[in-house]
């Protein structure tokens, strides 16, 4: 018997974008109160046997998370501004602008705590295992803290909310009810497989993986803390598909409970046109896959 399939996806600019098994659908809500909806099939490194792979799956996990999440920013934020203004933002813009946020959010988390931990707290304690844990409740803090700040943010605030609209579509799937807005509705803004949850695994691994690099040189924490990213979110999407598959479990419950409980910041509760934008798009994936299965070409 075939495993079911887990429906997610990430919230855009004035929509939402819902990943399937065969392809991925962005519902964009325009100025004039109209949906637009862009589909594209997916490419096969995202849905062949190494997705399915331990560890190797992390890998093409994070690059289509990457890959596609970016990409439906991009075309939210291009339908948007055109609806708007009238005129399209050129891409080189968007993609520099996506760019210089990777960037920033390297720095931020990753070097931000590394010197001051360095500086403020090396001098004091002896124990290696001792500074990457004040290095690791650092970033935590800087995390949460940066959570907080941005969503205090008018246009954040919506964005989060479509974010709720997405978690409660895809809970109210996963429950077998109909994809209506008054079904839907009902049903918790937190889910277990939220990227909120696994950027706060991510935090937690990257205190035990960075604990085994011990104190080198400056410059060889600082290329650490870069080049260990990759296998900390590989190890930390393996953490976190255990925990959505045993969610019932109470003990995995009390190890997942600060990741949904960030979810609070990250999400709010959306309003109906959210919810349908959020619905819409889970309906075209699951059209589009209904239509693979009922061709054969999977």
């Amino acid at each position: 018997m075939a495993k079911p399939f887990h429906y997610g996806g990430q919230a855009v600019i004035e929509g939402v974008m819902i990943r399937g098994k065969e392809g991925v659908a962005i519902s964009v809500r325009q100025p004039n109160g109209e949906l637009n909806i862009v589909k594209q099939p997916l490419a096969k490194i995202y849905k062949g046997r190494l997705r399915e792979m331990p560890f190797v799956r992390g890998i093409i996990a994070l690059v289509e998370t990457l890959v596609l999440g970016t990409q439906s920013l991009l075309r939210s934020a291009q339908v948007a501004a055109a609806e708007a203004s009238g005129e399209k933002i050129p891409t080189a813009i968007l993609r520099g602008t996506v760019a210089v946020s990777l960037a920033l959010g390297v720095v931020l988390f990753f070097m931000v705590p590394l010197f001051a931990t360095r500086y403020l707290i090396d001098p004091h304690i002896d124990s290696n295992l001792l500074r990457n844990v004040f290095e690791g409740l650092i970033r935590i803090a800087i995390f949460i803290a940066y959570l907080k700040v941005i969503s205090l943010i008018p246009d954040i605030k919506r964005v989060f909310a479509y974010h709720g609209a997405e978690h409660k579509v895809v809970n109210a799937y996963e429950a077998g009810v109909p994809l209506d807005v008054e079904s839907v509705k009902n049903y918790s803004t937190a889910h277990a497989r939220c990227g909120t949850a696994f950027l706060f695994i991510v935090l937690i691994v990257a205190i035990f993986v960075f604990a085994l690099v011990g104190q080198p040189t400056l410059w060889i924490r600082i290329l650490s803390r870069i080049a260990l990213i990759p296998i900390i979110a590989v190890i930390s999407y393996e953490i976190m598909k255990f925990g959505a598959t045993h969610i019932e479990n109470p003990v995995v419950r009390i190890l997942l409970a600060p990741g949904l409980m960030l979810q609070a910041i990250t999400t709010r509760e959306p309003d109906d046109s959210q919810i349908e934008a959020a619905i819409s798009a889970l309906k075209e994936v699951i059209a589009i896959d209904q239509a693979a299965d009922s061709s054969g070409s999977i």
